[in-house]
């Protein structure tokens, strides 16, 4: 990766993170809610996991400047606050075991250095249900539980997954036609890839064939979903090629990313007019403001030399 192309890569995800640290008190839950209220998961409690998701990424990868990593932190700390320092979670996992959001949600705070001694005792428990281990999940969101797992430390012994019949189970895992790639299994495909290589820091988990499947058609979806204006697709599909063992970043993929970023750091999601409503802007941006910030945080750290030769963090959390 050129200089330049590092440059706007850091650029794009700094002045993402800042706009999601300007608005991330927009994404909230409603006050006296507890875990057994979460009745819209996909509203502000999505929202919250992302944030905290993102915020894990850029304290692990310390790529960014100081100013940047103070943002991540008070963006974690909101988080932590809005799940009662993980007395929600750990209460939504009581009344919910076979549900899997409180260890995906945890994951991206222990990522951040926040633990909780009582939940973890809980999933130590509840990890090892067979109900809750034959849960029917879709193959990729099999592998988001297993990197949960593994990142909270719950992926020992005979608890260990099978990490090659997992990825076999899923679209990528097939070797697909190339061409018949859209926009649901285009999603799927990249989560596939976050989920094996823990948003790239084992990149070496991505099982050669695929690595070279990929090398060979990323570069092509990504010119597709461009060409059509889904920046938030394209933009996950540009964590991807930071998730490869051999880094892939195109110098005009990021300059389009950058020009199409609004001043204050806002990334639209696709090709529609953004509202000029702040709510509104924040609810269906805040994604792609998500994607952009760990798009470049990781594009930036493979640069130099980090994620993959970063070793097992997250066990040391």
């Amino acid at each position: 990766m050129t200089a330049s192309v590092t440059a706007t890569a850091h650029q794009v995800s700094v002045k993402a993170l800042g706009w999601l640290h300007t608005h991330h008190r927009r994404g909230v839950l409603q006050t006296g809610t507890n875990s057994a209220d979460v009745a819209d998961p996909n509203g502000a409690y999505k929202d919250l996991g992302e944030m905290s998701l993102v915020a894990s990424l850029v304290l692990r990868e310390s790529v960014s400047g100081a100013t940047e990593l103070r943002l991540a932190g008070e963006v974690l700390d909101h988080v932590w606050r809005q799940f009662d320092e993980g007395n929600m979670l750990y209460e939504r996992l009581l009344r919910y075991p076979l549900m899997t959001d409180s260890l995906e949600s945890y994951a991206h705070l222990a990522r951040g250095g926040y633990r909780h001694e009582a939940m973890e005792q809980l999933f130590e428990h509840v990890t090892g249900l067979r109900s809750v281990r034959g849960v029917e999940h879709l193959p990729n969101r099999k592998l988001a539980v297993a990197n949960a797992a593994r990142v909270v430390g719950l992926d020992r012994g005979d608890r260990a997954p099978d990490w090659a019949e997992l990825i076999r189970a899923t679209w990528l895992g097939n070797a697909p036609e190339p061409w018949l790639i859209d926009w649901m299994t285009g999603y799927s495909m990249t989560h596939t890839v976050f989920h094996v290589t823990d948003w790239g820091r084992r990149t070496e988990d991505l099982p050669a064939e695929i690595d070279a499947y990929l090398t060979a058609w990323l570069p092509a979806w990504i010119d597709i979903w461009a060409e059509v204006e889904e920046w938030d697709l394209m933009g996950e599909l540009m964590i991807v090629g930071s998730c490869l063992r051999e880094p892939y970043c195109d110098p005009g993929t990021w300059d389009l990313l950058a020009r199409i970023q609004h001043e204050d750091g806002l990334v639209p999601r696709d090709g529609s007019a953004v509202s000029d409503d702040i709510d509104d802007r924040f609810a269906n941006q805040q994604h792609t403001a998500v994607v952009a910030t760990i798009a470049g945080t990781l594009a930036v750290s493979r640069a130099l030399g980090g994620t993959a030769a970063l070793g097992d963090m997250a066990g040391q959390a």
